[in-house]
């Protein structure tokens, strides 16, 4: 086939001297779309140079990581006690330590069910306790493992925390009766307010020992702790345990309401110690 005049466009070079010229012969087409392959160049060459920006950026990063987590390992080897090099000693320690991070581990998580945070421990395995220092290992690991275990048992048990997360609408102590302002009550609780049908958590894991009609609690829950402590929930829209059911901290145990001697929604909350009952602020952190 044989190409029209038209579709063929002849290019003249010319040296710097003009001594001598050549001129080639391309088809027009080819040059309309020159301005088309310049912009396809350009972008081949920006694709490549953002992949190697991006690479080296990766890279880079990458190695800052890894120098903060060796940092890290260097810490963590710093702050692991010091045993004698005893056929077994190594991993008499790692097992204890791992058993330390599971026991915590539980502690933080009856923390967390409370609305609390956890905390961190330090000087694991006993640096910071002279006394303890002195002891064979397997006597002191003995005695730290012991401990542990008090302290999970006796947070999982005692009342703590707040059965459900919004803010006070009521105090314990004595205040102004809400259904005649002329006269004083002792309020034996704090109040916290709610909606109809929002849900109430045990503060602590327990006995239910009561589940029902209350007079001017209305519907109401008691559950029996250890060293003689009690919680009550009360004015609750509905009870969801029954009287004799072990519970755990952090279960649902009802609704809130406006049942009994309430004014409008919301939960009232007790502790009691020994039959009487006590201020329920003391309860809500550890640093009570």
């Amino acid at each position: 086939m044989k190409l029209k005049t038209s579709d063929i466009s002849t290019v003249v070079i010319i040296n710097k001297n003009q001594q001598h010229t050549k001129s080639l012969q391309i088809k027009t087409k080819h040059l309309n779309r020159l301005k088309h392959y310049a912009w396809s160049m350009v972008a081949v060459v920006a694709v490549l140079g953002g992949l190697v920006f991006y690479l080296h950026h990766k890279s880079a990063a990458q190695e800052a990581e890894n120098l903060q987590l060796q940092a890290q390992i260097a810490k963590l080897k710093g702050t692991m006690p010091v045993v004698k090099a005893q056929e077994n000693t190594q991993g008499t320690a790692q097992s204890y330590i791992q058993s330390i991070e599971v026991k915590l581990k539980t502690i933080n998580e009856y923390l967390r069910r409370r609305g609390l945070k956890g905390f961190a421990v330090k000087g694991t395995g006993g640096s910071g306790n002279n006394e303890a220092a002195k002891l064979p290992d397997t006597e002191a690991y003995s005695l730290y493992d012991d401990y542990l275990k008090h302290l999970t048992s006796t947070i999982a048990f005692t009342p703590m925390g707040y059965p459900r997360i919004s803010s006070f609408t009521s105090f314990f102590g004595y205040r102004s009766d809400p259904f005649n302002s002329e006269h004083a009550e002792f309020h034996p609780g704090i109040d916290f307010q709610g909606r109809r049908g929002d849900e109430v958590k045990c503060t602590a894991s327990g006995k239910v020992v009561f589940a029902g009609w209350a007079g001017g609690y209305g519907n109401c829950i008691r559950i029996q702790h250890i060293n003689n402590l009690e919680t009550l929930y009360g004015h609750l829209s509905k009870i969801e345990v029954k009287v004799g059911q072990q519970v755990t901290v952090g279960d649902n145990i009802g609704k809130v309401g406006s049942t009994g001697h309430s004014t409008g929604t919301h939960l009232h909350y007790e502790v009691r110690k020994n039959g009487r009952p006590i201020n329920p602020v003391n309860f809500l952190t550890l640093n009570k």
